[in-house]
């Protein structure tokens, strides 16, 4: 899915558990096993941001709009919007003193000011991560430096990011763009990233930039995500073993694209994204030993055991988590959300969730 609802593009309709016994267990030469990729699925960031949807609902009652999708998950976001959550693309689709919340891809300040205009009340659930990178961009910005950005023209992350310092930035789409690039003063530039990339690609744009401006300098710290790192780390892994890569996340979601890409830069046979568990097709599983299995950082554990499940009646019901590192962070919810109606300070007030 890449749209959103009110105007953009209908969201999927209610999902309808697969139903068993859908594929085949056809014999191959050998055992069949799941390598299950570990860390995969939620991280902090999501988290938040669609706890942070779930209990504006619960404080202020329906509707209560989200400007874009909360995060990239088609089923993430008909669940919310079930509950009563309306997605919109602009704020201006949004009635005057009404509640929205800003997603977790963060937002330009054209788009905090817009809000404002309409006497909207913003909670902001931008990713903590990309709240970083903004802060980097107005603050080399205000330093007289010109700032490449590196990431895919159209993101929502992007496009916030991008907001910051307008007149200061210039977006690298790829390894391939840095050639093309005219700037202003090339010993006076500095780089950042969107979260979601991939790891080795930016690195090779970013040592492409580096021979071409030899004063590039390098922001504080790492841009991508750990959470995109750690789930790009555990497909290394499983990829080389596996016939088939199996990456549970949405078309729009960069970092679950950028997980299947991995893959077969790392030696999977083949690889698929889905959404859901009844998009995995039997052909898919023609002498197949091994599947790889990961999910996006926007996709809840559910998908993924539903996966499994379809798996095991192909007959692969051998499962082996493949694990490269732990995630423990947590983010505070916004502000506006800390406290119950009654002013008492809310249990999930920092992240949300309980992971298993």
């Amino acid at each position: 899915m890449s749209g959103i609802t009110n105007g953009v593009l209908p969201i999927a309709s209610p999902r309808v558990r697969p139903a068993r016994g859908r594929l085949r267990d056809e014999p191959v030469a050998g055992a069949k096993r799941v390598l299950l990729a570990a860390p995969r699925g939620y991280c902090a960031g999501v988290d938040r941001a669609v706890v942070a949807v779930e209990k504006a609902l619960e404080h202020f009652g329906e509707p209560v709009y989200v400007r874009k999708q909360i995060v990239h998950n088609v089923h993430v976001v008909s669940e919310l919007e079930q509950r009563g959550a309306i997605f919109v693309d602009e704020v201006d689709e949004v009635p005057e003193g009404a509640h929205l919340v800003f997603s977790a891809h963060g937002v330009s300040p054209a788009v905090v000011a817009g809000a404002a205009a309409r006497g909207l009340q913003a909670i902001d659930a931008t990713c903590p991560l990309v709240t970083k990178v903004h802060r980097e961009a107005t603050r080399f910005a205000g330093q007289g430096r010109q700032i490449l950005l590196i990431g895919h023209a159209g993101h929502e992350e992007v496009e916030g990011t991008m907001g910051q310092a307008p007149e200061r930035t210039i977006l690298v789409n790829s390894p391939a763009d840095v050639d093309l690039l005219e700037v202003d003063d090339p010993e006076n530039l500095v780089w950042i990233s969107q979260t979601t990339l991939s790891v080795d690609e930016t690195m090779e744009t970013v040592r492409r930039l580096r021979e071409r401006f030899p004063h590039l300098q390098d922001p504080p710290s790492d841009d991508i995500c750990y959470a995109t790192q750690n789930r790009q780390v555990a497909i290394k892994k499983v990829a080389p073993d596996a016939d088939l890569v199996i990456v549970v996340g949405s078309a729009n979601s960069s970092n679950s694209v950028r997980l299947v890409e991995v893959a077969l830069e790392r030696g999977a046979r083949t690889a698929h994204r889905i959404d859901y568990a009844d998009e995995i097709q039997q052909a898919w599983l023609d002498g197949v030993r091994t599947v790889g299995v990961s999910s996006g950082a926007s996709v809840p554990e559910v998908l993924v055991q539903e996966v499994l499940e379809q798996l095991a009646d192909a007959g692969y019901r051998d499962i082996e988590e493949v694990r490269t590192a732990e995630e423990d962070l947590m983010f505070s919810l916004p502000k506006e959300l800390r406290h119950d109606t009654s002013g008492t300070a809310d249990e999930r007030a920092l992240g949300g969730r309980v992971r298993a």
